[in-house]
């Protein structure tokens, strides 16, 4: 086989890239996988070697969750030394969270995952599937000296590969449907494959993959708003089986100053909860002291989730929960960047 020839598995675990129309009734099907090349014949213009795994039942992804997370991470390890790239077809509604989880889950990464959706059925006249499909492969197999140009789990869509662990869905409507406001696009589709290689994730290709299972749901996202409720967050804070609260506060991680709400939040992470900040603003960072509405919240130990997305820091919590650290080194290793999905 060429070194420019990639092995590249296919995984399908549902969403709207994997249905069809009936054109009878017009109503959506789920799409045979197996006959891949018959209905996208514009595959066999690609010089890669394309294989097709598929959940038994897919899903929604409105439905995923740490199981199906498992089984993903599964079927990549299963097949890791056989094949150079993995293209994961995925509902696009969650699919930032779903591939931030994956990329903590693999650690010493040295192949691409690329995760890749549509917005209209691959049948459909005019969707963007085939285009989000052909060039996730493209992306996938892309080799240089015989060694992937790729290795981290990105976001492929409407022509822009991110890094998947700095995405989040913008628009339910458009095409361009993500977007990665604090990290430069990994690379664009135009005319030429254009590969922005300052800012791809350097790898020690040595290293050998660690796949970690465990993850833990007991984990609440709790958007702060103006004028809430001492009661409402006292009840939130005092659920016995949450262990992690994301708060997402106002632009640089601010948040009430009243004595009740910093009370409340230093009486959580007193009783063993690790708290969150993020900003809800889409792009920009977390800078906790910065004004004096955040100040306490430093005071008290709350982590700074400096320029990370919601979605990432759910995914980065599943990921260290499980594991035995003291709230010094939790906070620590939360602090800093494992996958890229921080500054």
């Amino acid at each position: 086989m060429s070194k420019h020839i990639s092995n590249i598995l296919l995984i399908y675990t549902g969403g709207t890239i994997g249905m069809i129309k009936n054109p009878k009734t017009g109503a959506l099907m789920a799409f045979d996988f197996d006959k891949l090349q018959k209905n996208i014949p514009e595959l066999r213009l690609l010089e890669h070697k394309i294989s097709t795994i598929s959940f038994e039942e897919p899903i929604d992804s409105s439905n995923m969750n740490i199981r199906y997370y498992q089984k993903i991470t599964k079927m990549i390890e299963d097949n890791y030394e056989d094949f150079d790239g993995f293209v994961v077809l995925h509902g696009s509604d969650t699919m930032s969270y779903s591939s931030s989880v994956i990329s903590f889950m693999l650690e010493n990464l040295s192949k691409p995952i690329i995760f890749t959706g549509s917005q209209l059925p691959i049948g459909d006249l005019r969707t963007d599937a085939k285009e989000n499909l052909i060039t996730s492969i493209q992306l996938a197999g892309l080799k240089e000296n015989g060694k992937s140009v790729i290795t981290e789990v990105g976001l492929y869509f409407e022509y822009k590969l991110y890094r998947a662990n700095r995405t989040t869905k913008l628009n339910a409507e458009h095409f361009e449907a993500f977007d990665s406001y604090n990290y430069p696009p990994l690379a664009e589709s135009g005319v030429h494959l254009n590969i922005n290689y300052p800012y791809l994730k350097k790898v020690n290709r040595r290293k050998k993959l660690l796949v970690h299972q465990d993850l833990s749901d007991q984990i609440l996202v709790l958007k702060i708003f103006p004028g809430i409720g001492k009661e409402v967050l006292a009840h939130i804070l005092d659920t016995s089986h949450i262990k992690a609260i994301i708060l997402e506060t106002f632009g640089s991680g601010n948040a009430n100053t009243e004595d009740w709400f910093i009370h409340l939040l230093k009486k959580a992470i007193k009783e063993g909860k690790y708290v969150v900040n993020v900003t809800q603003c889409i792009g920009g960072s977390v800078n906790m002291g910065h004004y004096e509405t955040s100040q306490d919240l430093k005071k008290i130990g709350v982590i700074s989730g400096k320029d990370i997305t919601t979605e990432a820091a759910v995914a980065k919590l599943m990921y260290l929960l499980p594991k035995d650290l003291s709230p010094k080194v939790f906070k620590t290793i939360f602090e800093t960047s494992l996958r890229g999905e921080m500054k």
